[in-house]
């Protein structure tokens, strides 16, 4: 189990890797992102961690107002400062505050633990789409993405995608680098369920028997739900359809 302060170093070393990947690539396209250069990506992460350390820090019970988001820069390295600054704030927030704290967020967990898990996840898949659009891509640390494979099928994945289809019975992942096993399937009215075993668990049995089996590093398997890489780096067995229709369970960037 990761603790708080796992979580803020996490945000801490992925932010700065993100922002070093940037300097003087700010014109790169983001693949991952289309329709984003690397400049969108970092306001967009900007925006992201001032968001939640104005709710973390007020304790909110709904959204902060926008209003007070500052005006995103016109030189990109003076954005880049800017990012950098707000990152280390966020940070600061991070490490401060009680996870119990009861704030607002998007998810049915609404305390300041899930912001810490969230943003972990949020910065490294953000750096990873940063490096890979300079050309330096790097693997996930398999711990964060491990658990952000959790709070994956835990919390984002409770709406429908417009046009998507439905599993054609229970996916299981399992990853090959650190303990994990999930198995997933759809309820009457498509809500994603856990049936099987989390992070941590592995080798306890299946708790029904899956039609699609997908294998991969922690950090293949995250990045693959968030779509940013193709089946090709996965192991899959059995129904194909299987994995393309949990990934397309997610429209977050």
């Amino acid at each position: 189990m990761i603790q708080q302060a796992g979580y803020a170093a996490s945000v801490e070393r992925d932010s700065a890797a993100l922002a070093d990947a940037a300097a003087g690539n700010f014109a790169a396209d983001v693949v991952s992102c289309p329709g984003w250069d690397v400049a969108d990506l970092v306001w967009h992460l900007r925006e992201v961690q001032w968001f939640w350390r104005t709710v973390v820090e007020g304790r909110l019970t709904e959204p902060p107002d926008e209003a007070g988001l500052p005006a995103r820069p016109g030189d990109p390295e003076v954005l880049l400062a800017d990012f950098r600054d707000g990152a280390a704030e966020l940070v600061k927030s991070l490490h401060s505050a009680d996870p119990a704290t009861p704030c607002w967020t998007w998810a049915p967990q609404k305390d300041v633990a899930f912001v810490l898990r969230h943003q972990a996840q949020e910065a490294a898949v953000h750096r990873w789409d940063c490096e890979h659009a300079t050309g330096h891509e790097h693997a996930l640390d398999p711990e964060i993405a491990a658990d952000g494979i959790d709070e994956f099928l835990m919390f984002s994945t409770g709406w429908i995608v417009d046009g998507t289809p439905p599993l054609p019975g229970p996916v299981r992942l399992e990853t090959t680098d650190v303990g994990g096993a999930w198995t997933v399937t759809e309820d009457d009215e498509r809500l994603l369920q856990i049936v099987g075993l989390g992070h941590g668990a592995p080798g306890q049995g299946h708790a029904t028997d899956p039609v699609t089996t997908v294998r991969g590093t922690a950090s293949d398997l995250l990045l693959g739900l968030y779509r940013r890489i193709g089946p090709e780096r996965l192991w899959i067995r059995g129904d194909p359809a299987g994995w393309p229709a949990l990934a397309a369970r997610n429209d977050l960037d």
